[in-house]
């Protein structure tokens, strides 16, 4: 009974000292975002100033989660004009809405390294359900810093009326699916 004690300790430690907070690394990290124009196009941008979260107890990450806030004055689709435009009151209206966020609500596996994200994503002063697709890409050793970087890209698709942005632009002027496409590299914090 005692060595049954012990091993019980041992086993609730290791995953007592395993759980962490894994925070983004921004200079290999990226939010992008894919729209259709005039129905022929496809114009692409970026959330560039944001900040990602990933709390886990096990080292595969399958009781992952997550979550992330970014400043939507930072979109940037290469076109200040149209940046400006983003901006406004037509889309996110960053000077009232300056932050949109993503908080994780489950995880459920569908392959190896493969999951089914759920969360709330806040963007206009909106709150909705999404649905993600999430791959778990690995954990490695970074040779130049010697510490361990975990890899994922989460790829989904939102309703622009979902959240209120840009309602004046219907399709085909801006496809109403907008598709998301979150890289990040993660470093235990």
């Amino acid at each position: 009974m005692r060595k049954l004690f012990l091993l019980f300790l041992l086993s609730a430690g290791s995953v007592l000292t395993y759980a962490q907070t894994w925070k983004n690394d921004k200079a290999h990290s990226q939010l992008k975002f894919d729209v259709t124009h005039l129905g022929v196009s496809t114009v692409s941008g970026a959330f560039t100033d944001f900040d990602a979260t990933i709390t886990a107890t096990k080292p595969d990450f399958s009781d992952a989660k997550f979550e992330l806030t970014a400043k939507t004055a930072s979109i940037n689709t290469g076109v200040e004009k149209r940046n400006d435009h983003l901006k406004s009151a037509d889309f996110f209206d960053a000077a009232a809405n300056p932050e949109l966020t993503f908080k994780s609500t489950g995880l459920k596996i569908i392959a190896k390294d493969k999951f089914q994200l759920t969360g709330d994503l806040t963007m206009h002063g909106v709150t909705k359900p999404v649905t993600l697709e999430l791959w778990y890409r690995g954990t490695i050793t970074n040779q130049m810093s010697k510490k361990p970087v975990a890899g994922f890209r989460a790829t989904g698709t939102v309703k622009r009326a979902d959240f209120g942005i840009g309602p004046k632009f219907q399709p085909p002027m801006i496809s109403e699916e907008v598709l998301i496409i979150a890289d990040g590299e993660f470093g235990p914090q």
